[in-house]
């Protein structure tokens, strides 16, 4: 492939799998559709491979599709970063911010964040995803995720931590009116658990005592979620004890509704992360932005 050839057709390709569509890639860049179809035949026949499989009404990434895009969408991100970097310098932000976010963090505090970011930052626009699940940032085009987590595995992401919260493991009064107070977290095996399946073993769970003693227990799970949201409501109706960052659990508490247990033996804290794409330039919409959440989250109290 000549050299003057090797960009062609990247970002029409990028453009039609996040479009899910040639028609709305073509809206979206100003083109015909006919235009987009044949640029992605053209790019087709250059590589040698089918990249989509397409339908009267829709397409679909072959496996080379979908290997070649996860590559793509990075070379065309940073194509954009590099000619906002020369051409706007420290201009204000701009264009769509698309960012993942757990869902009862949001709710707890991200709200003010974004609300401040968006009045500051009028020519923004915001592209939300509420989700407790994981989430693939280069492939599915986010621009930075929110997470909280324990430890982080993604080696090739950047990150930068916002804050800690402190988790605890919780029952209404009503579970321990019906069923009793657990004074050790032994004592979790004869309990109804309600337990986060987004954890790669949602019925281990982690304490360590004031001395630094470790304690993992296999608790009784009675109920398996992957919202910690909804975990909190079931925990609210009585239906059992779960093990939560403090940001599901304000609401609860400033209502008085919940017990603490354990005391002696605390649970780990869980980290917040911002994390976006390793490269050495952020646009000035992220820039801006985790530079907002660093500054009006890294204060909140454990």
């Amino acid at each position: 492939m000549a050299i003057n050839q090797l960009f062609d057709g990247l970002p029409i390709f990028v453009q039609v799998v996040k479009s899910a569509g040639f028609s709305a890639a073509a809206e979206a860049l100003g083109h015909s559709s006919s235009h987009i179809s044949k640029e992605i035949s053209k790019l087709e026949s250059r590589l040698g491979v089918r990249l989509l499989n397409r339908t009267t009404r829709t397409i679909a990434l072959t496996p080379e599709g979908e290997a070649f895009y996860r590559q793509c969408i990075q070379l065309v991100a940073d194509a954009e970063s590099a000619v906002e970097l020369v051409t706007q310098n420290d201009a204000l932000p701009k264009g769509e911010l698309k960012i993942s976010c757990p869902i009862g963090l949001a709710h707890s505090h991200l709200q003010a964040v974004l609300t401040e970011y968006l009045t500051l930052y009028p020519n923004v626009t915001l592209d939300l995803d509420l989700s407790d699940k994981h989430i693939d940032l280069i492939a599915d085009g986010y621009d930075l995720v929110v997470r909280a987590t324990q430890s982080l595995s993604e080696s090739t992401l950047i990150c930068r931590q916002i804050f800690s919260a402190p988790a605890y493991v919780v029952a209404s009064k009503s579970y321990i009116e019906k069923h009793g107070r657990p004074h050790h977290p032994r004592e979790l095996s004869q309990h109804h658990c309600i337990c986060y399946s987004n954890l790669k073993q949602p019925e281990r769970w982690e304490f360590t005592d004031h001395g630094g003693k470790t304690l993992s227990v296999n608790v009784r799970q009675r109920i398996k979620c992957n919202n910690g949201v909804m975990e909190m409501a079931m925990v609210r109706n009585g239906l059992g004890i779960c093990r939560l960052p403090s940001f599901y659990m304000d609401e609860a508490f400033a209502n008085d509704e919940l017990e603490v247990l354990f005391p002696d033996w605390p649970c780990p804290a869980v980290n917040i992360y911002a994390l976006y794409p390793s490269r050495k330039h952020l646009s000035p919409k992220v820039r801006r932005f985790i530079d907002l959440l660093a500054v009006r989250l890294s204060v909140v109290p454990d």
